[in-house]
């Protein structure tokens, strides 16, 4: 599906859903969004405008990096949105020239529509209006999405700090897991995009990023924030990840613990009960009439002995 946006100083705006918008005016600049396009469409690329046949190439590809080439007329860009809140990252390709802008989706792009809005809210302001204007907002939009999730992210960590759910360790250690799985995802995406922009505001090739140089650098800032946000909770699911492992040993330490306490108590009473349990003919203490309450006697002075002696050594504390 496509669709056409220009302009002209002679005939105002012209929109449409095909290229003879373009074909009828002399524009001033237009916009072609090729929105899940079809076999048919996807050939204008070549057959219409022409672009260079690796770019075209990328665009067939799935999730290529997000990257900037140059050709001889034309700007290639691979912008990554992440639309939802299970992460899928939606490519968007641009081919940038001198008077237009071409993107081209496979997939309904809520980015791609936003900024279709606003061109149409805003086109009375013409002095603000051409291909770097709608290739700011596409880049400004995608990256304004990251922030809601890391947001998000981040309030499912603490969560899992504070345990509000009282679930339990290995409960606990698998959503962290998957917490640092998903802003590992996320890091995928925010630095090359990064890249992305920091190629942009430092190439010759585009006189329409240094116009508006101020913008883009704002998004470069925000990019830089996200990828702060991100590998400051990363690093916050570590520290949670040794501290949850820490207590851990440590619980499995102090029940060791308990346990050697209670076979050292139970090891001179075993040594007593199996001297007396043999069969031999002849022990004296066995004709004794007072042997088993002494015997008895001395074991639990033994264990009662013990158990202070342990107490006191902190063994319990």
């Amino acid at each position: 599906m496509l669709k056409v946006y220009g302009y002209s100083n002679k005939n105002g705006w012209q929109i449409g859903s095909s290229l003879d918008t373009i074909m009828q005016d002399e524009l001033d600049w237009y916009w072609v969004d090729f929105a899940s396009p079809s076999e048919e469409e996807i050939k204008l690329l070549h057959t219409f405008f022409h672009f260079h046949p690796l770019a075209i190439e990328d665009c067939m590809h799935d999730l290529q990096r997000p990257k900037l080439d140059y050709y001889e007329d034309h700007t290639f860009f691979v912008i990554h949105s992440v639309e939802s809140n299970d992460l899928d990252k939606h490519e968007i390709d641009v081919f940038l020239g001198g008077e237009f802008i071409v993107t081209y989706h496979k997939q309904p792009s809520k980015v791609v529509q936003t900024v279709e809005g606003m061109i149409q809210q805003n086109k009375n302001q013409q002095q603000s209006l051409d291909e770097y204007y709608v290739l700011y907002q596409l880049l400004d939009k995608a990256v304004d999405n990251y922030f809601p999730i890391v947001y998000e992210i981040e309030d499912h960590i603490n969560e899992i700090e504070d345990n509000t759910k009282s679930l339990s360790m290995e409960q606990l250690l698998e959503e962290l897991f998957d917490r640092r799985g998903e802003l590992m995802q996320l890091r995928q995406t925010v630095h090359p995009m990064r890249d992305l922009l920091y190629r942009m505001l430092n190439t010759h090739h585009l006189d329409g990023v240094h116009e508006r140089k101020e913008y883009f650098t704002d998004i470069y800032d925000h990019l830089l924030k996200v990828a702060e946000m991100v590998a400051s909770n990363r690093e916050m699911t570590q520290d949670i990840r040794d501290s949850y492992l820490s207590l851990n040993s440590h619980q499995t330490n102090r029940t060791m613990q308990i346990l050697t306490v209670i076979s050292v108590i139970f090891m001179p009473l075993t040594f007593i009960v199996g001297v007396y349990g043999m069969n031999f003919v002849y022990m004296p203490e066995l004709n004794a009439k007072y042997g088993y309450f002494v015997v008895w006697a001395v074991m639990i002075t033994m264990a009662v002995g013990m158990f202070i002696w342990f107490k006191k050594k902190g063994w319990f504390d």
